[in-house]
């Protein structure tokens, strides 16, 4: 079976832990030389920064460090046994962004991807490259080549500077990372996604699947941004695969970080029926064929079969369970 996901950083990569086992393969490691089933996750590149001099892509280094063993299990993101020692000099030096912890061994992920980006290689074969020391098990691909950022505008965290400029826009890394999610945000904006297209290998992923999944991600910064990319909505409408979503809210709260903060900018109600319609049913125009919600959160999205089902992902079984139930919704056997 080929199954596609959408993800984006901590969930999405545990999420795809679950659907590898789900498929009978190791969460964490290679796939084995005789594996009859193949995994694609399109990753979100939305969170993509530049940081002293170095491209840092969060959400596809979480899923290849996870997937790969290399995860700081108990943050679940960063690397394992991390050191600090960059970050720290960086502060001494009174150097801009120390916001954003960068660990001495993922310091050299970052360099081995920048030297490889100036060298002319796009971000895909960049990946792939990278890959090829984790061997995740899961062919990972950016949504895009392209450069697609999110930035949000939120009210101006400067107390001297809110009477001149009451709003100020930022990237989503400096909102979410060095402010917590705290000052308002009122929208977001993916630049440079005008300018972008789809990356041919997850249209040809989207396009050849079995079944495509949506991780239960952030629902605005993470799907909402892979969304936006142009040709990935075209491509979601246009496969004869089921398209099944899993809700990202349990109990009318994030699971995991502030997605709510994210859902209230775009006045969406947090809560698993709000991000289902938000998605909207394909029936209906939207994304979904199929919608998974927690046991207990009743929703109803026009378009698409929704079902109950226990969506904590507390172990690899109980993530393995939801992917499993997912494969049952869309109708396809393992």
């Amino acid at each position: 079976m080929k199954v596609t996901v959408l993800v984006g950083g901590v969930g999405g990569a545990r999420f795809l832990q679950g659907v590898k086992l789900a498929l009978g393969l190791p969460p964490v490691g290679p796939a084995p030389a005789a594996a009859e089933h193949e995994i694609t996750a399109v990753v979100n590149v939305g969170d993509d920064i530049w940081l002293h001099g170095l491209r840092v892509c969060p959400d596809l280094d979480t899923c290849m460090y996870t997937l790969g063993g290399g995860i700081d299990v108990e943050k679940g993101w960063g690397r394992s046994e991390e050191t600090w020692s960059v970050t720290a000099e960086l502060e001494a030096y009174g150097a801009d962004a120390t916001w954003f912890g960068l660990g001495d061994r993922d310091v050299a992920t970052h360099l081995v991807r920048t030297r490889m980006l100036r060298a002319g290689y796009p971000l895909s074969q960049v990946t792939e490259a990278l890959c090829h020391r984790w061997q995740p098990g899961v062919t990972l691909l950016p949504a895009s080549d392209d450069r697609v950022e999110t930035h949000v505008v939120i009210d101006n965290p400067d107390p001297a500077a809110v009477e001149e400029t009451p709003q100020v826009a930022i990237h989503f890394q400096e909102w979410w990372i060095r402010h917590r999610a705290a000052p308002k945000a009122y929208r977001f904006a993916s630049v440079g996604a005008d300018q972008a297209a789809i990356l041919p290998e997850a249209r040809a992923a989207i396009a050849g699947a079995d079944v495509v999944l949506v991780a239960p991600s952030n629902p605005v910064v993470s799907i909402g941004t892979i969304v936006s990319v142009p040709g990935v909505a075209q491509a979601l409408a246009a496969t004869p695969a089921p398209v099944v979503g899993l809700s990202p809210i349990v109990g009318g709260a994030p699971v995991r970080g502030m997605a709510d903060a994210c859902l209230s900018a775009i006045a969406v109600e947090t809560s698993a029926e709000g991000v289902g319609r938000h998605y909207g049913g394909r029936g209906e125009g939207g994304l979904l064929d199929g919608y998974l919600v927690h046991t207990g959160d009743a929703a109803t999205v026009p378009g698409a079969t929704v079902r109950e089902v226990p969506l904590l992902m507390t172990d690899h079984e109980a993530t393995a369970a939801m992917a499993r139930a997912a494969f049952d919704l869309a109708g396809v056997g393992v």
